[in-house]
Formats: C-alpha cells, sequence, structure tokens
C-alpha cells in the first residue's frame, strides 16, 4: 500500500482509477461501460500499472452500496481485495491542501481535485475518469474517459 511519503516512487506509466471506474465494473445496467472498465482494469492489473486512492474505496463503497443496492459484504471482501493488490494512495493533509489549489486553479470539485492530486502525487500518467475533461494535463495527469 502506498504511504503518503518519499519512500515510494511511481513509474511514469501508472494510471490512475477514478471510483467511477470502479462502480462500472459493478454496474450491470450500464453493460456496454462495465465491459469497458473491466477489460480496461484487467490490462493495467496485469502490466501492474493500476493505482487507486483510498477517497476511491469510500466512494466506491458509497455507491456500489447505497445506489447499486450490492451486498455490503462482498463490496467490502472486493475493496479489501483492490487495498491488497493495488497501490493504493492514503489520503493526507498536503494532498488536501494540493487538491485545494487544483480546484482554484482548475474550478474543479474539491472532491475531483482530489482526486487529481492523488494521481499526481502517484506520478501516474493516466487518470482513467468519465467525470473531467477528457485530454485535459492537470499536474501532469493526463485525464482520459475511456468510455466515451
Amino acid at each position: 500500500m502506498v504511504q503518503n511519503g518519499p519512500e515510494k516512487n511511481f513509474m511514469n506509466d501508472k494510471c490512475f482509477f477514478d471510483s467511477n471506474m470502479l462502480v462500472y465494473m459493478m454496474d450491470a445496467s450500464e453493460p456496454q461501460k462495465q465491459a469497458k472498465a473491466r477489460a480496461l482494469f484487467s490490462e493495467c492489473i496485469a502490466n501492474n500499472s493500476a493505482v487507486i486512492s483510498t477517497q476511491c474505496l469510500q466512494e466506491f463503497y458509497n455507491v456500489t452500496a447505497n445506489k447499486l443496492k450490492q451486498d455490503k459484504l462482498n463490496i467490502k471482501k472486493i475493496i479489501h481485495n483492490y487495498s491488497e493488490h493495488i497501490p493504493t494512495v492514503q489520503i493526507s493533509p498536503s494532498l488536501i491542501e494540493k487538491a485545494i489549489d487544483i480546484s482554484i486553479q482548475t474550478q474543479f470539485s474539491f472532491w475531483d481535485s482530489l482526486i487529481v492530486s492523488a494521481a499526481s502525487y502517484a506520478k501516474c500518467s493516466i487518470l482513467y475518469s468519465e467525470d473531467l475533461n477528457d485530454g485535459q494535463i492537470v499536474e501532469g495527469v493526463k485525464i482520459q474517459n475511456p468510455l466515451k
């Protein structure tokens, strides 16, 4: 698991997954998006390039439990599995401060800015998200919407 400190370095080929990408993997009501999200995630897992954050895990739980009405214990197992096998950025006060700066600079919501902050911290070259501006580069991270 990624700790917020200088001791952990990521390669530039890392791909950060926004929580909406994780949710689509569970959303049977959107079969095309589900298939695309699963294929991309599987590819990044196989390449050892996927990165997530504690914020993404929290949002994933909230949406899958409350909106998708998935089994909460199953979601807990999935979250445990993700956090054990995928580098996970832990949100810290310094990442929150950076998110505020990003929000001021880009006019993104604070929560979207926190995702960008975590991706930048992990030195990801790509942030996969449906919610942000496809093709925009923020803090050295290129935002891509693979579901469009």
